[in-house]
């Protein structure tokens, strides 16, 4: 059973993977821990479904928060005693990528990318909907060759919140209604529903400039509450990056 750890800036997934198959999943808050602290909660969410240390083959991680990559592999190592693949620099992806920098893509967009072409080929749009919202394209022959980036919809109604007076924090839902009768439901309209046309523009445009009609796949935290009213989106597949980190062992280990 391979362990998939998907560090984002706000929350961390975990998965057990058994060949290609999401087992067991858990969400934590992406926070500064130490290599024991982070080790005994590993340790303690196996536990919890009756899995051991010895029934983990490897730990496949992809990161977007550089400063607790250390930890998770220390605490990998020690705990569970198995090999870690970091994705980044150096490792087999099978996909080139087509950008200005490849340096500066971040690892989660490539295993997106990497997961989504294996499953459908391409041309292809993926849609992350995280602490960020990303748009990765990928093209006819499987190579990245770009995208574009948004304000994740958590940050909007953050901002809404911190930056006036008046305005309350109001739970992430979606309204029936567009026209709010009340302070809340008016924000939660604003939020919502200029969220989705948000995404259906970008999305509009990045397929535009294929000049081909791509698939388009959403995935991440608040797809599900979200890419259903979008008028892009193909398909929504809530383990996508997961299984990039499935496919991403395999191409490194045979």
């Amino acid at each position: 059973m391979l362990l998939g750890i998907d560090v984002g800036n706000t929350n961390t997934v975990i998965g057990a993977l058994a060949g290609a198959d999401v087992v067991h999943l858990w969400r934590v808050s992406t926070q500064a821990r130490t290599t024991d602290e982070f080790g005994l909660a590993m340790l303690q969410l196996l536990q919890h479904q009756g899995l051991s240390p010895a029934d983990i083959e490897g730990v496949a991680v992809c990161c977007v928060v550089p400063s607790v990559i250390y930890t998770i592999e220390k605490a990998t190592r020690r705990y569970l005693q198995c090999e870690i693949l970091v994705v980044g620099r150096g490792i087999r992806t099978g996909m080139r990528v087509r950008t200005d920098n490849p340096r500066e893509v971040g690892a989660d967009r490539i295993v997106n990318a990497v997961a989504a072409y294996e499953r459908h080929g391409g041309p292809l749009l993926v849609v992350d909907f995280g602490t960020a919202t990303t748009f990765d394209c990928v093209s006819e022959n499987g190579d990245y060759i770009g995208g574009a980036i948004a304000p994740g919809y958590q940050i909007s109604a953050d901002a809404l919140f911190t930056r006036t007076a008046k305005l309350p924090r109001v739970q992430l839902e979606r309204p029936e209604r567009t026209i709010g009768t009340n302070t809340v439901a008016s924000m939660q309209s604003g939020l919502f529903w200029g969220y989705v046309g948000l995404v259906d523009e970008l999305a509009r445009r990045c397929k535009a400039e294929f000049g081909t009609r791509p698939r388009c796949v959403a995935t991440g935290g608040l797809a599900r509450l979200i890419g259903g009213d979008c008028e892009e989106i193909d398909e929504i597949d809530e383990f996508l990056t997961l299984a990039g980190l499935r496919i991403l062992w395999d191409r490194n280990h045979g």
